[in-house]
């Protein structure tokens, strides 16, 4: 299972730095105010981040919760964190979140395989 983590960024590596090489000044600018965004400010990145999950389980991103949870669990966020979080996300989002719920599951446990 922790192989999902590895392909999912190595594959975001590798399309981020073909996007990149085109040098398209709007997406860079989305990338560098999507960076920017989540840097230490009038709230912490640990709460960025949490929010940045909320969201994106509401928006039913799969590629932007895992992103989420990676850079969370970097942030030393702790699983009954990340629960709660999601349980807003699916709150809000109703129970057509719940797929994406199960797949944000999984790629936590990938998480604490691979990094733990």
């Amino acid at each position: 299972m922790a192989d999902i983590v590895n392909e999912f960024n190595e594959y975001r590596a590798k399309m981020n730095d073909k996007i990149l090489a085109d040098n398209n000044k709007i997406i860079k600018r989305i990338f560098n105010l999507d960076t920017n965004a989540f840097q230490e400010g009038a709230l912490d990145r640990k709460t960025k981040e949490l929010l940045g999950l909320v969201a994106s389980t509401v928006l039913r991103c799969d590629d932007c919760v895992k992103y989420h949870l990676e850079a969370s669990y970097n942030e030393g966020i702790t699983k009954e964190e990340i629960a709660e979080t999601l349980s807003i996300g699916t709150l809000i989002g109703g129970t057509i979140v719940i797929p994406h719920l199960r797949r944000a599951y999984e790629y936590w446990e990938a998480l604490e395989k691979n990094k733990g």
